[in-house]
């Protein structure tokens, strides 16, 4: 209770402070993951590593420990593409063989799947038996808003262990994991097409050496230099390239130089 300034008598809400602290505080959790998730992303030097260090962080978000997976399907068929550890795969693995189960559910119908107590058989008996049997007893499996799709595996070892707090910001942490994923997996596809444009390069450079050189020798066109190579490339089974890299290699003596390195932007 206070007396604001023009002295009306204000009053508060029973517990309306602690509710505004604990929001507060799970706010900064959530800043605090999305940088964690940020860190990893410019700390890894592979979507392997970035995807095995989310899995990581994904395990610490409950307190006492979790055990991770992250399902994904690039070509039409579930995959633990990482996990935190042993556990989490194996219990992964049981719903692809069974081709049912929370995470797939999850990835498919892009809707939070939980199950409070595997003891209790009530959805997927035969997945929560074995999950069971492994020492699981609550799951929380969360979709990855990502292409392709997938999905965060929770799977706790004590009953009704993502209560909504809990619950709040594992979803909170998918759906910021989602977004970073997303970049990483446009980073690393433009990393490959940047790759693919220097080996590109280096090909056609050693292929323009061999043209001239056969030019020369031949004193053909450059036209009738490339019918030459290709010809030869044919007749032996032996990629263009291979077959250009060892006319330049006859004249200069060692293998071709490459390019100067191919800049993006």
């Amino acid at each position: 209770m206070r007396i604001d300034q023009v002295g009306v008598l204000m009053t508060r809400e029973p517990g309306a402070g602690i509710a505004t602290e604990r929001a507060g505080a799970a706010d900064l959790r959530d800043a605090a993951d999305l940088r964690e998730l940020h860190g990893a992303l410019l700390g890894t030097q592979s979507i392997d590593e970035f995807l095995h260090e989310m899995a990581r962080l994904a395990a610490g978000l409950v307190r006492g420990g979790l055990s991770c997976g992250m399902t994904m399907q690039p070509n039409g068929k579930p995959v633990t593409v990482a996990c935190s550890d042993p556990v989490a795969a194996r219990v992964d693995e049981v719903q692809y063989e069974l081709d049912d189960g929370p995470c797939l559910h999850a990835m498919r119908d892009g809707h939070v799947v939980r199950i409070e107590d595997t003891a209790d058989k009530a959805r997927w008996p035969e997945f929560e038996a074995q999950a069971a049997s492994r020492g699981i007893r609550s799951c929380l499996a969360l979709p990855l808003k990502t292409q392709p799709a997938g999905a965060l595996n929770l799977y706790a070892r004590s009953a009704s262990a993502f209560g909504a707090a809990e619950a709040r910001r594992a979803e909170n942490f998918a759906q910021d994991a989602s977004g970073v994923l997303t970049l990483a997996l446009r980073l690393a596809s433009h990393a490959a097409l940047i790759e693919q444009l220097r080996s590109s390069l280096t090909s056609r450079t050693v292929i323009d050496q061999a043209l001239g050189i056969i030019m020369a020798r031949e004193h053909c066109t450059q036209a009738r230099a490339f019918a030459i190579l290709r010809s030869a490339s044919q007749n032996s089974n032996v990629k263009l390239r291979d077959i250009a890299s060892g006319v330049v290699s006859s004249v200069t003596g060692e293998p071709p130089q490459p390019p100067p390195p191919f800049e993006d932007g």
